[in-house]
């Protein structure tokens, strides 16, 4: 049997070669915030809601708590009226003393988002609409017909209660 001999690899002198030193070059560094710049820069861009879409959410809202506030004066056996004021809305539950604002979590007074300007509640039927200042929940499943329209500078949204107690946004 023949032996190989074996080679043992020869050491470099360190010393002689330069080491490479540990951690990020500055252009490294710069690709990595520019990349991080652009990223931050289309977020802030996709965060731009439209005015439009904000007052449509405002109107769905105001749509469910009016539904709410329907089964609320059924249950309660009083009638419950919805009223736009400065800034805002509230809910008054008829007491033997007159309205009484409610202050509870789900239907205490409120102020508006979306950009809500304006409010104008309107009876359709007959020759003549009739335009009211408050919207009045009876203590019966059966209402008349309404049109709730919140205005806005970005337009505005009708809701619509079609007198069975449900309401939808037009």
């Amino acid at each position: 049997m023949r032996c190989r001999p074996v080679r043992i690899p020869r050491r470099r002198d360190r010393a002689l070669t330069p080491a490479r030193s540990a951690g990020f070059t500055l252009l490294e560094m710069l690709v990595v915030l520019l990349i991080a710049g652009i990223l931050v820069s289309l977020a802030s861009l996709s965060l731009t809601r439209n005015p439009r879409t904000d007052l449509n959410e405002e109107a769905q809202r105001l749509a469910l708590l009016f539904e709410s506030a329907g089964d609320e004066a059924q249950v309660r056996a009083r009638p419950i009226a919805w009223q736009p004021v400065e800034g805002g809305f509230r809910f008054d539950v008829r007491t033997e003393d007159g309205w009484r604002p409610l202050r509870d979590d789900l239907l205490g007074p409120r102020q508006w988002e979306g950009g809500v300007t304006g409010v104008s509640i309107t009876y359709p039927g007959g020759d003549d609409d009739f335009h009211a200042n408050r919207l009045v929940f009876g203590t019966e499943a059966v209402e008349q017909p309404v049109e709730i329209t919140l205005f806005s500078a970005a337009g505005r949204a009708t809701i619509v209660g079609t007198g069975t107690g449900r309401y939808e946004v037009r």
